[in-house]
Parts: C-alpha cells; sequence; structure tokens
C-alpha cells in the first residue's frame, strides 16, 4: 500500500491473552481461573502458561520440571494445534470483514492499517470496535495498542495487557516509551539487555539521549534500530495478508539414479531447508508428503499426518519412511520431493510440546547462525555433499525450482 507522505499513518497491534491456555478454557471451563501450564512430557518446555503462574515466574519455553517446582498447584495439559488454528483462524475472518489491510504476523498476533480511516470512523473507534467483536464472538481476551507505527503498538499492547488497550497519540511516541525498560523494545533480548544495563543503560529515554552513532558503534545495525525504535521511529508497512497453503522443493536429475542413499541425503536437505524456512516464517505444518518420478515419467507421491511441527528431526523421520514405503520398483529414479501442506502460522517454539529444552536451543542456535552467515552453512552430515540449485528458502515456493545435482 502507497501511502502519501502528509497523511498520518495509523497501526493497530492485537494480540490474543494467553492464546493456548484461553482457547483451553473455552473447551474446559474448568480451568478458568485455575493456574495452567500447556506443555507436554517431563523433558518438555512450557509452550504457553496462564498470569496465574506467571506471578510464581513461569514463563514460556521454561523446561517443564522448573515450572512444576516454581507453581507445584499448576494444572499442565497438552497443546491441541488443531483447536489453536481453528480459533485463530476465526479471529483472522473476523478482521479481514472488517479492515482493507492486516498482517498476521504469527497464529495469535494481527498489525492492522487504520491509516485513512479516521476521515471515516474514526481509527480509535473502529479498533475498539473491532475488539469488542472479537471478544463477543470468539469468547477469546485480546489486547489492543494504537499509534502512529508497528513497535509503538506492539509496545502499547504489551502494557495494556491482560485484555485491554491503549492509544498513543501522535507525537506522544517518546514520552510514550521514555520511562519504561529497555527490554521493553522489540529486538532486545536477554543478552542485549545484560549489555546495555553494563553501560547503565536501563530505561528507554537514556537510549533516546544517546547519540545514535554510540549505539551504532556498540551493536552495529542492531543498535542503529533500537535506537530508532526508541525514539519511536518504524517506517515498516503492514504487509497485506495472504494464506500460503503449502511449500515444496523438487530435484530433476542430470543422470537418473538409483543410488538410495544418496536420494535419502537429498531429501533430508530438501526438508532442513524447508524446515527453516517454516521457522523463518513463524509458521508448523501438519502433513508431509514425499514424490519420486521415475526413469519412464511414471510419477508417484505418499503423504502422511504429523502433529503440527517444524522440526527437522521429527519431519526428516517421516520423510524416510515414506520415500522406503514409495519406492518399490527398483527402477531409476529422475526426480524426487518434498511437500508441506497445510500450513498454519505459529512459532517454532511454542509447538515443540513433547522437545527438551536443549532441543529449542539447538535449533535456535542453528538457526541464528544461518541467518548470520547463510542457510547453507550449518546443515547435516547428510547434506555434506550435496547444494541444491535455485533453491533460495526465502523465494515464493508455489512453483518448485529445478535443479541439478552432480
Amino acid at each position: 500500500m502507497i501511502q502519501s507522505s502528509n497523511i498520518e499513518r495509523t497501526v493497530a497491534h492485537m494480540d490474543l491473552d494467553c492464546f493456548f491456555v484461553s482457547v483451553s478454557r473455552l473447551i474446559n471451563s474448568k480451568l478458568i481461573g485455575m493456574p495452567v501450564i500447556v506443555g507436554g512430557g517431563e523433558r518438555g518446555v512450557v509452550a504457553a502458561c496462564s498470569y496465574e503462574t506467571r506471578k510464581f515466574g513461569v514463563h514460556s519455553a521454561m523446561p517443564i520440571k522448573t515450572a512444576k517446582r516454581l507453581c507445584p498447584e499448576a494444572i499442565i495439559i497438552r497443546g491441541d494445534y488443531d483447536a489453536y488454528s481453528k480459533k485463530s483462524d476465526e479471529v483472522t475472518q473476523i478482521i479481514e470483514e472488517d479492515v482493507p489491510l492486516f498482517e498476521r504476523s504469527s497464529i495469535d498476533e494481527f498489525y492492522i492499517d487504520l491509516t485513512g480511516m479516521d476521515k471515516f470512523f474514526g481509527c480509535f473507534k473502529h479498533a475498539t470496535e473491532l475488539r469488542e467483536k472479537i471478544i463477543k464472538e470468539t469468547g477469546l481476551p485480546i489486547s489492543l495498542g494504537l499509534s502512529a507505527n508497528k513497535t509503538v503498538s506492539k509496545i502499547a499492547t504489551d502494557e495494556a495487557k491482560p485484555n485491554n488497550y491503549k492509544n498513543v497519540k501522535h507525537g506522544d511516541e517518546k514520552s510514550f516509551l521514555a520511562p519504561l525498560r529497555v527490554n521493553k523494545i522489540p529486538m532486545v533480548g536477554e543478552k542485549t539487555y545484560h549489555l546495555l544495563r553494563s553501560m547503565g543503560v536501563e530505561w528507554v529515554r537514556t537510549v533516546q539521549e544517546m547519540p545514535m552513532e554510540l549505539m551504532q558503534n556498540v551493536l552495529g545495525e542492531n543498535g542503529t534500530s533500537i535506537w530508532k525504535k526508541a525514539n519511536g521511529i518504524d517506517n515498516n508497512p503492514v504487509e497485506a495478508y495472504s494464506e500460503q497453503k503449502s511449500m515444496s522443493q523438487e530435484e530433476t536429475f542430470e543422470q537418473d539414479t538409483i543410488d538410495v542413499q544418496k536420494l535419502k541425503n537429498i531429501l533430508v536437505v530438501m526438508t532442513e531447508k524447508l524446515c527453516f524456512k517454516l521457522r523463518s516464517e513463524k509458521k508448523v505444518t501438519a502433513c508431509v508428503s514425499v514424490k519420486i518420478r521415475y526413469s519412464n515419467f511414471d510419477t508417484h507421491t505418499m503423504q502422511c499426518r504429523i502433529p503440527y511441527t517444524s522440526c527437522d528431526h521429527t519431519i526428516i523421520r517421516v520423510i524416510k519412511e515414506l520415500f522406503d514405503k514409495l519406492y518399490n520398483r527398483r527402477l531409476l529414479i529422475r526426480l524426487i520431493g518434498v511437500k508441506f501442506t497445510p500450513l498454519v502460522g505459529g512459532t517454532h517454539q511454542i509447538n515443540m510440546f513433547e522437545d527438551s529444552t536443549e532441543m529449542i536451543n539447538l535449533y535456535q542456535a542453528m538457526d541464528k547462525m544461518r541467518f548470520r552467515f547463510g542457510e547453507d552453512k550449518i546443515h547435516r552430515a547428510a547434506g555434506l555433499n550435496f547444494s541444491l540449485r535455485g533453491f533460495n528458502p526465502f523465494n515464493g515456493l508455489s512453483s518448485s525450482p529445478v535443479g541439478k545435482v552432480k
């Protein structure tokens, strides 16, 4: 959306409060008012937790054992991603019917561009009425932040929680942000926060008073971005939401092959790259399929339903099993492929109901290296000798690029 420079932007941010817990309480009313943790397994992690548990220090991504020690009375339930996805789609549909442009940034979070709508409805009035409509029609609590840009609106939502709203008027961005701790700024993680604290920077107002060059010298490009956000500057647009139904990757060989180990290794590389794309786009999948085309052009596919996930180790195992069942003619193969469908919004971390903290930390570390140094810089040993030409995990995958493997 191209906007005239003399039009004041207005962006709303909406965040469903304790989404997994709230949906679970709709299913089981006995959980209302109780300390609830969504997760699973003794070695698993907290996927979500109610406000009743947070006062004991429980938070997401914490090991279940630690959470139980902090809050022994907590009720631990397993996640129901089908129910979460359905409720998220309900909220999405309500928003889609009411506004011209919105972005679903995750399964429970939305940005809405209301620029220019003050001429007709009043942006704040329209946003609060939309929030009330969502609450009434879905039964879910949702918080709202309204301001001139995405960053300030997101912070405003966090300050409004739980189940409330906050309006930061144009021109008040800096004064609203100034008294907040610096870790309220998106992108300021634990390590960055400790570094800034060691420099004597604890409050946003301190960053506002610092030269941008100083933040840049200490934190590089990230420092520049943090300085801008601290000063209420964010020109990132609300990106129009469109539902991507699937993603896939195929490889056609220069020479047909019957080398089973080579074929499996290529499937591993494909799956790793697609899983990285899933996590990068905060999506998960519930069905995977394998495709093979023999030298005589006979083409066969086989698929398998799985719990929602974006984890390599889970999907690779299923992909190999599908290939073993599918490849039964022992003929030369000219093409193999992998496909994920359907896709729904949701971060990699919150879906790992059964995975350990160590596994989550491993994925986060690997993805961080890929973002920094390139997605081919770290992968499983099976992929050492294979490169999928023409495949960029951040390009559209609806028409799968054809690569060649030497």
